[in-house]
C-alpha cells in the first residue's frame, strides 16, 4: 500500500538523522495511523511525531527528495476520510502543541497546530475571551485539524466557522517555501507579485485565479453560515480582502502544512442559561428554530429522542437525560449575558414568548453549571452513541453525516430527508446545529457488499441534489475528504471544480500533499474500512462477548474513533495517554492495533503479534474505556483476552505469577503473617524478593495481618439479629491484608439492621488474573464461586463486597465468562457495594453525622461501572463536607504501579490531581478510597492513610455514641 517508487527504508534512514523527534515506520504504528473517525482506512508508508518547526521542514523535505506524500495529523477525529492516507503523517499533537502568544488586547493568539482547542480556551477566558467554533470534540480537537477541516461547533451561531476565525497562518508548502499568509491589498499583491519568486508566482496565480472565477464564484457559492464544502475561493475575492490564509482553512492539508495560525478571540459571555424545549418530534422542533433565533442565543442545538434512547440503552449520561424536559425532539438554547441576572433574564424572555405562542413547548431552564454540562454532554455524545447500541440492531456508519441548508428552510428539508431515507429503507437519528441549519445523522448503510455499496452510493447523490436544492452545503462542518469529494461538482459546477483544481496545484503542483481528497479524489467506495474484501479473522475465545455477538472481530470493530480517550483532563479515561500523550496508549489506539491485528496486515502475528503486546501494555485495566466511551470499547476486556492467548505455552513475566495469583499465596503466607512479613521487609532480603518478583525498589510489599477477617469473624459471637441477611464476601485483600475495613462493615452492617453472614471458605474473586490474561484459572474460581454461593443467591440473599474491583468481577467478567448461566446472573444482579446495600436496602438508617471535611477518590470500576451516586448519597446523609476529586485513575491499578516497568507511569498518573490534592489536604481531612490499590498509592506516595467508606461510617458511629 505504499506510492509506487517510494524508498520507505530510505526516508526512514534520513528522517531519522535529520530530526530531534520520532520516527515510527514499524507495522504496529502504520496501523494505529490507518484510519481517522470514517469509513476509511489507508496504511501510512511512517509516521513522524516532530518535535518543532524545524522537524517539520526537515520531515517535508525529505519526503520531497523521496516523492512521498504528506499528511497533516491533528487530533484525528475526521468523518470523510481526510485524516487517513497512503503518505508520510505528520502527528503534530504531542509536541507542536504550544500557545504561543496571547494578546487579550488586540483579541488575538498565535498558536501550534497541535494545540488543543480547550488549553487555548481555558487560557482565553482567564481574559473573558474564547475561540468562538467549539465542535464536540473541543476536549480533544487540536487547532489544526479545525483549520484543516474548518470546524463549527455549538457556538459558531455566535462566532462563524474556523475561517471566520484566522487571521493570518505559517504555511509550508511541499517545495520547501515558508511564507506568511494573511489579508492582502491590491498594492500589496502588486508588490509581492513583481518581486518574483515562488512567493510571487504563487500570488500573481491566486490573483488570476480569482479575475477569471469571480462572477462565478459569486453566483454559485450557497449563502449559508454553514458552507464548508469546497475550497474558500470567495475569501480570494476583493470584498474579502484577498484573504490568503482564510482560503486555505478547509483545504484538509491538501495544499499546504500550516505550521502556526493568528486567530481570532472573542467576548465570551461569562453568565449563561440554557433553555431546554420539548417538542413532539424533531421535525417540530425544526419548525420553531427561527422563532428561537430570533432571541439572539450564543447556541441553539436539535435533538431526536434516538439519541435519548441510544444513551439509555447504554446507560450514559443517566443524570443529563433525565433533566430534558417531556418530548421526542428538543432544541436547546444557550442565551449568554453580563451576569447571571443578565442571562436569566434574556432565558426568561425567550420563555415568555414561546409561553404565548398557540402551542408552546416544554420548557426548562437551567441556570446551574453543573446541570448545563450534563444536558450538553448528550448532545455531544450524538456521534459515537449513535454507532454502535446493542445486540441485534445494525452499527450505523458516517458518509451522509452533516449536510446544511438555511435555517429557515431546515424543517422542510429534514422531512424531504427523512422520506428519502424511507424510499431507501435506511435508519437514522437527527440531530445537530440546528441554528445554522447543519445536520447530523448516522446510517445504518450495508458496506459489506457489493449491492448494499451501490445502494449506498445513489442515496448519496439523490441526497446530495435534495441538499444542493435546498441552496445546501454538502458538508457542514466536517468536510468533504473522499466522502463528498466527488459530489462536489453537483453543487459547485464541473468549472469551479476545475478552479479548486488549480488552487491546489498553485500550492502543491506535484500533488503530493493528502492526495486523493476533495479535489480529484479517490471514488467514494475504495480504500473503504469495510468493503467486500473485510474478512477478519474469528478467532475462538475465553470470553464470550455478549454485547458483540460473541465476536472478538466486531468487539475490535466497536472503535469509531471519536477520540474521547483522548481527554487530557476531567473523567477516567485514558489514564497511559494522559501520560504519555502517544496515540498508542489511547484506548483508540489499542482498537486499531486489534482492528488491524485481526486483517493480518500490516500487523501480523495474531495474538502473538509484539506491536498488540507492547501497546496494551501501558493499560491500566481501569474500565474508564468501558464507562466513557460513547460506544463501549472494553480494553480491559480485549487486553485479558489477547494476553490470554498470547501467553498460550508461555511462561509469563515473573510478577504474574506473584501478583496474578496472590489469591493461592496469600492464605499460604497467612498461616505465618509474622514470618511471611519479616521475610518481605528485612532489609536484604525485602530488596532481593522485590527483584525477584518485580516490583520497583520504590515500592513497600503490603504487610499481612496478624490475623485475618475471616478467622476474626469466626471467632466472634454472631449477631443474634432478626433482620435481612447479608453475606459479606471476604476479598483476599480485605481479608488477608487490611481486615479492619471488613470489620467496620460488618459493625456498620449490623448498626443497619442487616444479619451478616460470611463464607468460611477462601475463595478470590481472582480480580488479578485478567491482568495478565490467566483467564481459564478466573474462569474455573468464579465457577466455584457461583457454585458454592448458588443456595444463597436462589434465595435472594445480597452479597455486599468492599473492594470496588471484587464488585465489577461479578456484574462485568462474570457475564461475559457465562452470559447465560442463571446463577451468574443472580449474583451480577446481588452483588452490592456497602454504600448501596445502605442506600437502597436500609433507607430508614441514619448515621450520626460526622461534621469533618474529606476528599474521596473513586476507585476507577466504581466510577466506570458501578458509579458513585450511592456513595454521594451516604457521604451526604453522614453530613460530611466532602469533594469527589476528578482525578482519574490514581496510578496503582492493583499490580500496575508495584510493577518495576510500569512504576513511573503510575507516579505520573497519580501526581496529575490525586496525590497533590492528598498533600494539600489539612491533616484533619479525612481521605477516603475504597479501592485497596487506591488506599496504597495514597499511603506510599504521600505518607496519609486513607479510609474505606466503612471505616469513615464507623468513625461517626463511634464518634457519635461518645
Amino acid at each position: 500500500m505504499k506510492p509506487a517508487g517510494v524508498d520507505a527504508a530510505g526516508l526512514e534512514a534520513e528522517l531519522r538523522r535529520s530530526i530531534r523527534g520520532e520516527v515510527r515506520f514499524d507495522a504496529g504504528s502504520r496501523a494505529i495511523y490507518s484510519t481517522d473517525a470514517s469509513n476509511y482506512r489507508q496504511v501510512p508508508i511512517g509516521v513522524v511525531v516532530p518535535a518543532d518547526r524545524a522537524d517539520v521542514l526537515a520531515t517535508v523535505g525529505a519526503c520531497r527528495r523521496f516523492g512521498a506524500p504528506v499528511l497533516s495529523r491533528g487530533g484525528g477525529t475526521s468523518i470523510a476520510g481526510q485524516c487517513c492516507n497512503v503518505a508520510v503523517v505528520m502527528d503534530f499533537s504531542k509536541r507542536c502543541n504550544r500557545l504561543v502568544e496571547l494578546d487579550p488586547e488586540r483579541l488575538l493568539a498565535r498558536v501550534e497546530p497541535g494545540l488543543v482547542l480547550d488549553h487555548l480556551r481555558d487560557a482565553a477566558e482567564e481574559h473573558g475571551l474564547t475561540f468562538g467554533p467549539d465542535p464536540a470534540t473541543h476536549a480533544h480537537c487540536t487547532l489544526g485539524g479545525m483549520i484543516g477541516n474548518n470546524s463549527c461547533g455549538v457556538h459558531s451561531v455566535m462566532a462563524g466557522r474556523t475561517a471566520d476565525n484566522v487571521v493570518a497562518a505559517t504555511v509550508l508548502t511541499y517545495d520547501g517555501l515558508t511564507l506568511e499568509v494573511g489579508a492582502t491589498s491590491e498594492e500589496e499583491i502588486a508588490r509581492i507579485v513583481a518581486s518574483g519568486g515562488r512567493r510571487g508566482e504563487i500570488y500573481g496565480r491566486l490573483r488570476s485565479l480569482r479575475d477569471r472565477y469571480a462572477d462565478l464564484i459569486r453566483a454559485r457559492y450557497p449563502k449559508l453560515p454553514r458552507r464548508v464544502s469546497g475550497y474558500n475561493l470567495d475569501e480570494l475575492l476583493p470584498e474579502n480582502g484577498f484573504q490568503v490564509a482564510r482560503a486555505l482553512v478547509g483545504t484538509e492539508g491538501t495544499c499546504v502544512t500550516l505550521l502556526d495560525a493568528t486567530v481570532q478571540l472573542v467576548s465570551s459571555p461569562p453568565a449563561r442559561a440554557l433553555v431546554a424545549l420539548g417538542y413532539p418530534d424533531v421535525f417540530a422542533a425544526a419548525d420553531h428554530v427561527m422563532e428561537v433565533l430570533a432571541a439572539q442565543p450564543i447556541g441553539l442545538e436539535g435533538l431526536d429522542a434516538g439519541i435519548v434512547d441510544d444513551l439509555e440503552q447504554k446507560g450514559l449520561h443517566r443524570e443529563g437525560r433525565r433533566l430534558l424536559p417531556e418530548g421526542r425532539g428538543w432544541l436547546l438554547a444557550e442565551l449568554g449575558g453580563a451576569t447571571p441576572e443578565e442571562a436569566r433574564g434574556r432565558a426568561n424572555d425567550l420563555l415568555e414568548s414561546l409561553r404565548r405562542s398557540p402551542d408552546p413547548p416544554a420548557m426548562r431552564l437551567f441556570t446551574d453549571p453543573a446541570e448545563q454540562r450534563r444536558i450538553w454532554q448528550v448532545r455531544e455524545s450524538g456521534l459515537a452513541a449513535t454507532a454502535h447500541v446493542a445486540a441485534g440492531r445494525k452499527d450505523n456508519w458516517e458518509g451522509w453525516e452533516d449536510s446544511a441548508v438555511p435555517s429557515a428552510r431546515l424543517a422542510a428539508y429534514l422531512r424531504d430527508l427523512s422520506a428519502l431515507l424511507k424510499k431507501y429503507d435506511y435508519k437514522t437519528v437527527l440531530y445537530g446545529h440546528f441554528g445554522e441549519g447543519c445536520v447530523h445523522c448516522r446510517m445504518d448503510w450495508d458496506l459489506l457488499t457489493a449491492d448494499g455499496i451501490a445502494k449506498w452510493k445513489r442515496f448519496l447523490e439523490e441526497a446530495a441534489e435534495l441538499v444542493i436544492s435546498y441552496g445546501g452545503s454538502l458538508s457542514g462542518e466536517h468536510g468533504d475528504g473522499q466522502a463528498r469529494g466527488w459530489l462536489l461538482p453537483k453543487m459547485f459546477g464541473e468549472e469551479l471544480v476545475a478552479a479548486f483544481r488549480e488552487f491546489k496545484a498553485i500550492w502543491d503542483p506535484e500533488g503530493r500533499m493528502n492526495p486523493g481528497k476533495v479535489v480529484d479524489p479517490d471514488p467514494v467506495d475504495a480504500n473503504l474500512r469495510l468493503g467486500t474484501a473485510y474478512r477478519p479473522a474469528e478467532p475462538a475465545t475465553r470470553f464470550r462477548f455478549p454485547a458483540d455477538q460473541g465476536s472478538f472481530a466486531r468487539a475490535a470493530l466497536r472503535c469509531v474513533g471519536a477520540g474521547v480517550c483522548r481527554r487530557q483532563e476531567g473523567g477516567l479515561m485514558c489514564p497511559s495517554y494522559r501520560a504519555t500523550r502517544d496515540e498508542r496508549e489511547t484506548t483508540r489506539g489499542r482498537a486499531r492495533l486489534l482492528f488491524e491485528m485481526l486483517r493480518g496486515d500490516p500487523v501480523a502475528g495474531g495474538w502473538r503479534s509484539l506491536e498488540v503486546k507492547e501497546a496494551l501494555d501501558l493499560c491500566l485495566a481501569c474500565k474508564g474505556c468501558k464507562g466513557e466511551c460513547p460506544v463501549n470499547v472494553d480494553m480491559a476486556s480485549y487486553k485479558a483476552e489477547f494476553f490470554s492467548h498470547f501467553y498460550e505455552g508461555r511462561l509469563r513475566p515473573r510478577e504474574a505469577y506473584a501478583f496474578g495469583l496472590v489469591g493461592r499465596w496469600a492464605p499460604l503466607a497467612a498461616r505465618a503473617p509474622r514470618l511471611a512479613n519479616a521475610a518481605a521487609h528485612a532489609p536484604g532480603l525485602g530488596g532481593l524478593l522485590k527483584l525477584l518478583v518485580g516490583i520497583h525498589p520504590a515500592r513497600h510489599i503490603p504487610a499481612l495481618a496478624p490475623q485475618s477477617f475471616r478467622r476474626w469473624f469466626a471467632r466472634r459471637a454472631r449477631s443474634q439479629g432478626d433482620g435481612p441477611a447479608v453475606l459479606l464476601w471476604a476479598d483476599t485483600f480485605n481479608n488477608y491484608f487490611r481486615p479492619q475495613t471488613a470489620i467496620a462493615a460488618v459493625e456498620v452492617l449490623e448498626a443497619a439492621g442487616f444479619r451478616v453472614e460470611v463464607d468460611e471458605r477462601p475463595f478470590c474473586c481472582g480480580r488479578p488474573l485478567y491482568d495478565y490474561g490467566m483467564l481459564p484459572t478466573a474462569k474455573s474460581w468464579l465457577s466455584r464461586i457461583v457454585t458454592a454461593l448458588a443456595p444463597r443467591l436462589r434465595a435472594g440473599m445480597p452479597v455486599v463486597v468492599l473492594e470496588p474491583s471484587c464488585a465489577s468481577v461479578f456484574r462485568d467478567e462474570l457475564l461475559n465468562f457465562f452470559p447465560e448461566d442463571e446463577d451468574a446472573q443472580r449474583l451480577a444482579r446481588q452483588t452490592f457495594l456497602l454504600s448501596e446495600i445502605l442506600e437502597r436496602s436500609a433507607p430508614g438508617w441514619q448515621p450520626p453525622r460526622l461534621g469533618k471535611k474529606a476528599i474521596v477518590q473513586g476507585h476507577c470500576h466504581q466510577q466506570a461501572v458501578l458509579r458513585m451516586d450511592d456513595e454521594r448519597a451516604v457521604l451526604g446523609r453522614l453530613g460530611l463536607d466532602f469533594e469527589v476529586l476528578d482525578s482519574g485513575c490514581c496510578g496503582m491499578a492493583g499490580a500496575f504501579g508495584f510493577e518495576r516497568r510500569h512504576y513511573d507511569v503510575a507516579q505520573q498518573i497519580g501526581e496529575r490531581v490525586l496525590l497533590p490534592a492528598v498533600r494539600q489536604a489539612a491533616p484533619e481531612t479525612l481521605i477516603l478510597a475504597d479501592g485497596f490499590s487506591c488506599r496504597e498509592q495514597i499511603a506510599q506516595s504521600t505518607g496519609r492513610q486513607a479510609l474505606h467508606l466503612a471505616e469513615v461510617l464507623r468513625m461517626a458511629m463511634h464518634e457519635g455514641s461518645a
